[in-house]
């Protein structure tokens, strides 16, 4: 099977949104898509440099605790 192009996976996307939203609410949900802003690699690197994975891992945990 060959690859599709983005056109095409951008064109079935879109018709399997209005299939599933209609043709109004596809509409609304593409424009509400928001790519965001910064770099979240150096971000996500600068927020962990300083800590291990056992650390994060407890942190994740006693969050979930809370919630």
């Amino acid at each position: 099977m060959a690859s599709k192009t983005i056109a095409q996976i951008q064109s079935e996307g879109y018709d399997a949104l209005v299939k599933a939203l209609g043709p109004e609410d596809a509409a609304r949900f593409i424009r509400s898509y928001d790519h965001g802003s910064g770099d979240y690699t150096e971000e996500r690197k600068e927020t962990f440099r300083k800590k291990s994975v056992k650390q994060i891992g407890k942190e994740i945990l006693e969050l979930q605790k809370s919630l």
